[in-house]
This record gives structure tokens, sequence and C-alpha cells, in this order.
């Protein structure tokens, strides 16, 4: 239902006059291609070419197989770049694409490259935003002027969660799990022998494969090898991203036919890779991951019926930093399926929310806190709107009742919440920052029984 309201709400943003910028947050694995698809499939329909941006070649690789398939059967021309493909084979795409040959084209960000050239570009689509820096982003700001923009993420960034609770994006959450998924489990563990090899054996003896995630390049081999020890009677195969382009593809393809039951590989499987048959994660030094690069390894697996596993081997709990801790906690407290909205809202916690002018994606504002900095946004939004832009927003103007500002009453007594009715510092704080947002009585009466009980 939430994918299809989605859909609909897509197609009426690019039906209106201005250009869509829209953030579609769907959790790992739950159909955000789809809607891409069909937007695409809309404007090529429309007479308009597509781009499709990904940030990995494999993931290039993959929509480009997906894309054709589901329109095998339309009039629709599809291609790829990454650097799976030769120069001479880019230049003739990009010439295709200058002619108007090409409808839709997948790529990595050398689609943002000076040498391509579009005949009319008509919608730009971002899958896994969270992957690309803020230059990447304005860069495409300048491509898509007036240019229909989507954006796919399972888990925004704090500064793109941001916008969008602003208003500054419209968003669309899709909440709905497709039908016979299971949660994924998902366990801390100390890294060991004994687990790992018994964790492997419990996924290949009922069919299934095994990711095994562990991200330096220089030890990936001795890696492959120590689990190949574990398992000698298994056959385990090992990519990054360092090899060759075809080496890389073939490996890939490999692991999806089965030859291999293991595959060894850096977090370049992280974005958008599906293949429903692995259904055991192992996440070597978890707690050097961000909170949306778990959450994205976690969705490589569970993309069937068969219920899945996610270890997070790391050192004892005791031993890490605080953030490190709460990430991980984070990711064993919320392993119902499409858990990624709190994720990212924790993130947002956890790393506050970075500069909405400036470049940076995640941070505080340190001098006014961020309560204070988002207030101080709203009432300026609000004047602009009731000044600057009257006619635009006339309706919004006449169903908001007047705008007041705060009062302040100074008193001699001491209004406090007592230390001894609540303990904790930050919860107190918390407290206070919540009534300070109550704007109306049934807020208020909400909190006192909060408070009350």
């Amino acid at each position: 239902p939430d994918q299809s309201k989605a859909t609909a709400d897509v197609k009426k943003d690019m039906e209106a006059p201005a250009p869509m910028d829209r953030l579609v947050c769907g959790d790992v694995g739950f159909g955000k291609t789809e809607i891409a698809i069909r937007a695409a499939f809309k404007a090529v329909v429309d007479g308009k070419q597509a781009a499709v941006l990904v940030p990995t070649t494999i993931l290039a690789f993959q929509h480009f197989k997906t894309f054709s398939d589901r329109l095998k059967d339309f009039p629709v021309t599809v291609d790829y770049l990454n650097r799976f493909k030769s120069t001479k084979e880019k230049k003739a795409t990009l010439e295709k694409l200058k002619a108007g040959s090409i409808d839709i084209i997948v790529g990595t960000h050398g689609l943002l490259g000076k040498e391509v050239v579009f005949k009319d570009l008509g919608i730009m689509v971002i899958d896994e935003e969270q992957k690309f820096g803020v230059g990447h982003k304005e860069k495409l700001k300048t491509l898509k002027t007036n240019v229909d923009c989507l954006t796919l993420t399972a888990t925004p960034i704090p500064r793109t969660l941001q916008f969008s609770l602003m208003g500054a994006r419209d968003l669309s959450i899709i909440n709905t799990p497709p039908p016979n998924r299971q949660p994924i489990q998902t366990e801390v563990r100390v890294f060991n022998d004994d687990f790992i090899r018994e964790a492997i054996y419990y996924e290949t003896e009922r069919g299934g494969q095994v990711f095994f995630i562990h991200n330096r390049v220089q030890g990936l081999a001795e890696m492959s090898a120590m689990i190949q020890g574990l398992c000698p009677d298994l056959s385990v195969g090992f990519a990054h991203g360092q090899l060759e382009g075809h080496e890389l593809e073939e490996r890939i393809l490999d692991f999806i036919d089965r030859k291999y039951d293991v595959l060894v590989c850096t977090n370049i499987v992280e974005s958008g890779v599906d293949i429903p048959n692995v259904n055991t994660i192992m996440i070597n030094n978890a707690h050097h991951f961000g909170l949306s690069d778990l959450h994205q390894l976690r969705g490589r697996v569970g993309r069937s019926n068969k219920k899945a596993f996610c270890y997070l081997m790391c050192p004892p709990l005791g031993t890490l930093p605080t953030d490190s801790r709460k990430r991980l906690q984070t990711l064993e407290q919320f392993s119902d399926l499409g858990s990624g909205f709190q994720i990212a809202m924790r993130d947002l916690d956890i790393r506050g929310a970075g500069n909405m002018l400036g470049g940076e994606q995640s941070g505080f504002m340190a001098e006014i806190g961020f309560e204070m900095y988002q207030k101080i946004l709203e009432e300026a939004i609000r004047e602009l709107k009731r000044t600057s832009f009257k006619e635009l927003f006339q309706e919004e103007i006449s169903r908001q009742d007047d705008f007041v500002s705060d009062c302040t009453i100074d008193t001699d007594l001491e209004i406090l919440i007592p230390d001894d009715y609540v303990e904790s510092i930050s919860e107190r704080l918390s407290l206070y920052t919540r009534l300070d947002n109550c704007e109306d009585e049934a807020a208020l009466t909400a909190f006192r029984q909060e408070m009350t009980d």
C-alpha cells in the first residue's frame, strides 16, 4: 500500500509545474527500485531521458539488469556507464546519449562528468543518497535545475533527513514489507573461530550462502584463507574494489551462480546487491562502520522467505568508545522489518544534523544548540512566507493561526523539576525541552499525565 501511494505521489509531483524533489525512505529490500523504474518509465513515455545515479559499480550493473528485465516488453533502451566498460564502449554510449537514442542510463558518479551530455534529461534518480558527498549533490543541483529529482534511501544522512523533516523536500516513507519477509536476527558477538565455523555450516547446510565482510583490502586474502582453513570442504572466494573490473564482475556473478559458498569481501556489496540465496552475513570489526553502512549490509540478507542472521563481530563491548557501542546496540534493538527510518532518527541523535547551507552532513550547531537553531529557522521561514512570498502561501497563511512568539515571565519563584524526582541530568533537560515545545492545551495535558505517572 505505501509503495503504490509513493508511486502515485511521485507521478503527481512529476506532473506538477515545479520540478519534483522527493525523498523516498523505505527500508532495505522494500521495493524502492520498483518506484524508480516506474518514474523513469513515465519520463521516457513523456519523451524525456532518465538518469539513475548509483554509488558502486556492482550496483550499476545490477540495476541495469533489473531495469532491462522489467522493461524488456516496451520500446525502451537502457544502458549503463561504469568502469567495467572499455573507453571505446563508453564513447559510443555517450554519443548515443547525446543523440537521444538511449532512454534510461544507469551509472556511477561518472554520470556527473563534464563529458556527459543529455539530449533532454527529464528525471534524475539517486539511489543510496547517503553514499554521495555534499559536493556531488551540489553538482547534481546544477544538472537538475529544471529536472525532476527522486532520491531513494533506506537510512538518510542526518542532513538529508533534516531537510525533509523541515519540509525543504517532500518525504514518502514505505513502511510495509513485502509479504513473507522475516525480521533479521541480529547479534553482537566477539570474534571467535568456533562460532564462525558453526554459523557458516548452519547456513550452508540449509542450502544458503554466506557473506563475510572484512573491510581491509590488505588482509582479505589471509582472511579468506583462514575461513577456508576452518571450513575445508566449502569453496571460499573473495572480492574487493581494487580488482580489475571484469574480474570483480566475474566473481560476483560466480557467487550468484553458487560457485562459492562463502564470499569474503569489503563493503563493496553494501549498496543494493540483491542475492536472495544469501541468508547469513558476518561483519568483522563492526565497530568501524557507521550506522547506515551496517544497516545496509544487514539488508543484503533476508531477501527471501527464510530466516536470516546478521552477526556483528567486534572486541568486547566494554572496550569500545560510547558512540560505537550506541551504534551496535541500536542495530540489535531495531531489527524488525522497516526499521531504517528509526535508525536514521537515532543517527541524527548520535551525530547531530549538519549544516543546512554549508557542507557538513552531520554535527551540531555548537553555539546555539540544535533546538534553538530549529526554532530560529522556523520563525525565519514563517516570516518569509508572510512577507516576500505572500502569493505563494496564501492558503497556508489563512489556515495558520496568528504567529505568537514566546513570552517571558520573570519571577523569583524557583520552578524546577526536582532532582530527586528525575535523577539523570540529560533526562531532565530533554523534559524541559519537551515542555518548551508544547504548543497547545492538549500537549500540555499529555505532558502532565506523563510526568505524574
